[in-house]
Protein backbone atom coordinates (compact mmCIF):
# COMPACT_ATOMS: atom_id res chain seq x y z
CA UNK A 1 0.00 0.00 0.00
CA UNK A 2 1.51 3.39 -0.94
CA UNK A 3 2.53 5.55 1.99
CA UNK A 4 0.19 8.45 2.69
CA UNK A 5 -1.26 10.19 5.71
CA UNK A 6 -4.90 9.22 5.36
CA UNK A 7 -5.38 7.06 8.44
CA UNK A 8 -8.87 5.98 7.41
CA UNK A 9 -7.50 3.82 4.59
CA UNK A 10 -5.30 1.96 7.06
CA UNK A 11 -8.14 0.74 9.26
CA UNK A 12 -8.00 -3.04 9.45
CA UNK A 13 -4.51 -3.21 7.95
CA UNK A 14 -1.50 -5.05 9.32
CA UNK A 15 1.70 -3.04 9.79
CA UNK A 16 5.17 -4.59 9.64
CA UNK A 17 7.64 -3.11 12.12
CA UNK A 18 11.40 -3.67 12.19
CA UNK A 19 12.64 -3.21 15.76
CA UNK A 20 16.33 -2.53 16.45
CA UNK A 21 17.90 -2.21 19.89
CA UNK A 22 20.21 0.73 19.31
CA UNK A 23 24.00 0.78 19.90
CA UNK A 24 24.19 -2.97 20.70
CA UNK A 25 26.62 -5.49 19.25
CA UNK A 26 25.91 -8.20 18.29
CA UNK A 27 22.76 -6.76 16.74
CA UNK A 28 19.40 -7.34 18.40
CA UNK A 29 16.46 -7.04 16.00
CA UNK A 30 12.88 -8.22 15.74
CA UNK A 31 10.28 -8.06 12.97
CA UNK A 32 6.65 -7.78 14.03
CA UNK A 33 3.29 -7.70 12.32
CA UNK A 34 0.72 -5.74 14.31
CA UNK A 35 -2.81 -4.45 13.68
CA UNK A 36 -2.82 -0.81 12.60
CA UNK A 37 -5.22 0.05 15.42
CA UNK A 38 -3.14 -1.52 18.20
CA UNK A 39 -3.06 0.70 21.29
CA UNK A 40 0.37 1.95 22.29
CA UNK A 41 0.20 0.26 25.70
CA UNK A 42 -0.36 -3.04 23.88
CA UNK A 43 2.46 -2.24 21.47
CA UNK A 44 4.65 -1.79 24.55
CA UNK A 45 3.60 -5.21 25.88
CA UNK A 46 4.29 -6.75 22.46
CA UNK A 47 7.77 -5.24 22.36
CA UNK A 48 8.49 -6.54 25.85
CA UNK A 49 7.50 -10.07 24.84
CA UNK A 50 9.30 -9.98 21.51
CA UNK A 51 12.55 -8.55 22.85
CA UNK A 52 12.63 -10.70 25.97
CA UNK A 53 12.37 -7.91 28.53
CA UNK A 54 10.45 -8.49 31.77
CA UNK A 55 8.30 -5.31 31.89
CA UNK A 56 9.93 -4.31 35.16
CA UNK A 57 10.55 -0.62 34.40
CA UNK A 58 8.92 2.49 32.94
CA UNK A 59 8.80 3.09 29.21
CA UNK A 60 8.19 5.87 26.72
CA UNK A 61 7.19 5.96 23.05
CA UNK A 62 8.29 9.02 21.08
CA UNK A 63 7.45 10.28 17.59
CA UNK A 64 8.28 13.73 16.22
CA UNK A 65 8.73 15.15 19.71
CA UNK A 66 5.44 13.83 21.12
CA UNK A 67 5.68 11.18 23.86
CA UNK A 68 3.35 8.51 25.21
CA UNK A 69 3.58 6.32 28.28
CA UNK A 70 1.83 5.46 31.53
CA UNK A 71 1.04 8.70 33.38
CA UNK A 72 2.38 8.77 36.95
CA UNK A 73 1.23 11.98 38.66
CA UNK A 74 3.91 11.69 41.35
CA UNK A 75 6.66 11.75 38.69
CA UNK A 76 5.28 14.63 36.64
CA UNK A 77 6.08 14.58 32.93
CA UNK A 78 4.08 15.36 29.84
CA UNK A 79 3.61 11.88 28.36
CA UNK A 80 0.25 11.31 26.67
CA UNK A 81 -1.64 8.18 27.83
CA UNK A 82 -0.51 5.19 25.78
CA UNK A 83 -3.75 3.32 26.48
CA UNK A 84 -5.78 5.98 24.70
CA UNK A 85 -3.73 6.23 21.49
CA UNK A 86 -3.34 3.79 18.60
CA UNK A 87 -0.36 3.23 16.36
CA UNK A 88 -2.23 4.41 13.28
CA UNK A 89 -3.16 7.62 15.07
CA UNK A 90 0.50 8.30 15.80
CA UNK A 91 1.46 7.65 12.18
CA UNK A 92 -1.38 9.79 10.87
CA UNK A 93 -0.77 12.69 13.23
CA UNK A 94 3.02 12.81 12.89
CA UNK A 95 3.58 11.54 9.34
CA UNK A 96 6.62 9.61 10.55
CA UNK A 97 7.90 6.19 9.58
CA UNK A 98 10.26 5.90 12.52
CA UNK A 99 9.30 5.70 16.22
CA UNK A 100 11.52 5.59 19.29
CA UNK A 101 10.75 3.25 22.17
CA UNK A 102 12.67 3.79 25.41
CA UNK A 103 12.63 1.14 28.13
CA UNK A 104 14.11 1.46 31.64
CA UNK A 105 15.13 5.06 32.19
CA UNK A 106 18.05 3.90 34.33
CA UNK A 107 19.68 1.55 31.85
CA UNK A 108 18.20 3.55 28.94
CA UNK A 109 17.52 0.87 26.36
CA UNK A 110 16.59 2.69 23.17
CA UNK A 111 14.77 0.90 20.36
CA UNK A 112 14.14 2.17 16.84
CA UNK A 113 10.84 1.06 15.30
CA UNK A 114 10.94 1.34 11.52
CA UNK A 115 7.50 1.23 9.90
CA UNK A 116 7.36 -1.13 6.93
CA UNK A 117 4.62 -2.45 4.68
CA UNK A 118 0.88 -2.18 5.20
CA UNK A 119 -0.95 -5.35 4.16
CA UNK A 120 -4.34 -6.96 4.53
CA UNK A 121 -4.62 -9.45 7.41
CA UNK A 122 -4.40 -13.15 6.67
CA UNK A 123 -7.51 -14.87 8.01
CA UNK A 124 -5.37 -17.80 9.16
CA UNK A 125 -3.10 -15.69 11.38
CA UNK A 126 -3.46 -14.14 14.79
CA UNK A 127 -1.99 -10.69 15.31
CA UNK A 128 0.34 -9.57 16.79
CA UNK A 129 3.00 -11.84 15.23
CA UNK A 130 6.76 -12.13 15.68
CA UNK A 131 8.14 -13.12 12.30
CA UNK A 132 11.90 -12.66 12.59
CA UNK A 133 14.37 -12.70 15.49
CA UNK A 134 18.08 -11.90 15.72
CA UNK A 135 20.21 -11.56 18.84
CA UNK A 136 19.50 -11.79 22.57
CA UNK A 137 18.65 -8.75 24.67
CA UNK A 138 20.97 -7.79 27.52
CA UNK A 139 19.92 -8.93 31.00
CA UNK A 140 17.65 -6.63 32.98
CA UNK A 141 19.47 -4.25 35.37
CA UNK A 142 22.88 -4.98 33.89
CA UNK A 143 23.84 -1.30 34.02
CA UNK A 144 23.01 -0.02 30.55
CA UNK A 145 25.42 -0.16 27.64
CA UNK A 146 28.64 0.22 29.73
CA UNK A 147 27.49 -2.46 32.15
CA UNK A 148 26.49 -4.77 29.31
CA UNK A 149 29.89 -4.43 27.63
CA UNK A 150 31.60 -5.36 30.91
CA UNK A 151 29.15 -8.24 31.39
CA UNK A 152 29.87 -9.64 27.90
CA UNK A 153 33.62 -9.38 28.45
CA UNK A 154 33.47 -11.19 31.78
CA UNK A 155 31.06 -13.88 30.59
CA UNK A 156 33.26 -14.66 27.57
CA UNK A 157 36.35 -15.23 29.72
CA UNK A 158 36.16 -18.09 32.25
CA UNK A 159 39.26 -16.75 34.01
CA UNK A 160 37.88 -13.23 34.36
CA UNK A 161 37.65 -12.31 38.08
CA UNK A 162 33.94 -11.50 37.74
CA UNK A 163 33.02 -14.46 35.53
CA UNK A 164 31.62 -16.77 38.19
CA UNK A 165 29.80 -14.02 40.08
CA UNK A 166 28.09 -12.73 36.93
CA UNK A 167 27.28 -16.22 35.73
CA UNK A 168 25.59 -16.90 39.07
CA UNK A 169 23.81 -13.53 38.96
CA UNK A 170 22.50 -14.21 35.47
CA UNK A 171 21.63 -17.82 36.21
CA UNK A 172 23.89 -19.58 33.71
CA UNK A 173 25.89 -18.97 30.53
CA UNK A 174 24.93 -16.13 28.19
CA UNK A 175 25.11 -16.24 24.38
CA UNK A 176 24.28 -12.82 22.87
CA UNK A 177 23.83 -14.36 19.43
CA UNK A 178 21.15 -16.90 20.37
CA UNK A 179 17.78 -15.57 21.53
CA UNK A 180 15.13 -17.87 23.02
CA UNK A 181 13.18 -17.60 19.77
CA UNK A 182 10.49 -20.19 20.46
CA UNK A 183 9.76 -18.72 23.88
CA UNK A 184 9.52 -15.18 22.53
CA UNK A 185 7.24 -16.19 19.65
CA UNK A 186 5.02 -18.00 22.16
CA UNK A 187 4.83 -14.96 24.46
CA UNK A 188 3.78 -12.76 21.54
CA UNK A 189 1.24 -15.37 20.44
CA UNK A 190 -0.27 -15.40 23.95
CA UNK A 191 -0.88 -11.67 23.65
CA UNK A 192 -2.49 -12.14 20.24
CA UNK A 193 -4.84 -14.75 21.67
CA UNK A 194 -5.70 -12.53 24.63
CA UNK A 195 -6.49 -9.58 22.35
CA UNK A 196 -8.30 -11.54 19.64
CA UNK A 197 -11.53 -9.69 18.81
CA UNK A 198 -14.57 -11.45 20.15
CA UNK A 199 -17.07 -12.63 17.56
CA UNK A 200 -20.38 -10.85 17.68
CA UNK A 201 -23.60 -12.84 17.62
CA UNK A 202 -26.37 -11.38 15.51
Amino acid sequence: MPWNYNGSCWKGSIIEIKVTLEYIEPAVTRTLQVPSDIRLDRLHQTLQAAMGWTNSHLYMIEAKGATWGTPYPDFGGDDLPADKTTLVEVLTDTGTRSIRYMYDFGDSWEHRLQIGDFTDPNSGNLYTRLTDISGRCPPEDVGGLPGYEKFLDAMAKPKHPEHENLKKWYGGPFDPNTPPADEQRFEVLKLAKRWKPKKTIN
